[in-house]
């Protein structure tokens, strides 16, 4: 998927696949998220998402401030449903939100979702993100349940 040039509030967005060059700035956005990491993890975990046919990431990419936001999408195909997407991680720097930035990451991910197939879109957001619910229901979305979540090391 080649990249695509689009404004957002005072300044050119680009949003395009993530590259292993971009590793330094997700790192730094990840732990804005909640989740710390090193660029070195990050060029990793890039490099283990795959096939391109299922998974997804992008950039928004500004020509003043380099990589301002990233979102992970992937293909889920499921048992109990039509295949759908998934938004797995979707983070915007701080100081950068409710520019645009997150709803153009967003659409690009909804594009590549529809043009795999999928007949829907999920996202999960843990509860305490106030701020994040809001913006999935102004991009059309609708909470449709709450549930626990359960981990278990291996």
């Amino acid at each position: 998927m080649g990249s695509t040039a689009r404004k957002g509030i005072g300044k050119e967005l680009r949003i395009r696949r993530a590259s292993g060059a971009d590793a330094p700035q997700i790192a730094v956005l990840t732990g804005q998220l909640g989740y710390p990491a090193t660029a070195l993890q990050i060029r990793e975990r890039l490099r283990r998402i795959q096939p391109a046919s299922q998974n997804a990431i992008f950039v928004a990419d500004s020509a003043r401030d380099g990589v301002v936001g990233w979102l992970h999408v992937s293909k889920e195909p499921l048992l109990e449903s039509d295949v759908r997407a998934e938004v797995n991680g979707l983070v915007v720097a701080e100081g950068q939100r409710s520019l645009g930035a997150g709803a153009q990451l967003l659409a690009a991910a909804e594009d590549w979702a529809r043009k795999h197939g999928c007949k829907s879109m999920s996202v999960r957001s843990n509860v305490i993100r106030e701020r994040a619910h809001k913006f999935y229901e102004r991009n059309g979305y609708e909470h449709y349940k709450t549930q626990k979540s359960f981990r278990k090391p291996l």
